[in-house]
């Protein structure tokens, strides 16, 4: 019985350093053949759910060959802000 991963046909393998991280989007992206980029979310390299980025336009795919420990790490929750007593909220 063969690995799941290993039937899928992939275009291309590419080492994550040769691609672009959006930090607003938190994607990383690579320039598909067909014109438009492949994109894989960092959430889904750290969890190592998949290391596989899709095209949205066409069929291919690539394998992103990365290092744990060269991702981005998670940005900390901002620390929630306490209302104080002596605020009162005003609508708009």
């Amino acid at each position: 019985m063969s690995d799941g991963e290993d039937e899928i046909a992939v275009y291309d393998e590419v080492e994550i350093e040769d691609m672009t991280f959006d930090e607003a989007l938190q994607i990383y992206h690579y320039p598909c053949p067909c014109g438009d980029k492949f994109e894989i979310a960092l959430a889904d390299l750290q969890d190592e759910s998949t290391d596989i980025a899709v095209c949205p336009s066409c069929s291919l795919m690539i394998r992103v060959i990365y290092d744990m420990d060269d991702l981005p790490k998670p940005e900390p929750d901002p620390p929630a802000t306490e209302q104080r007593a002596d605020q009162v909220p005003v609508a708009a």
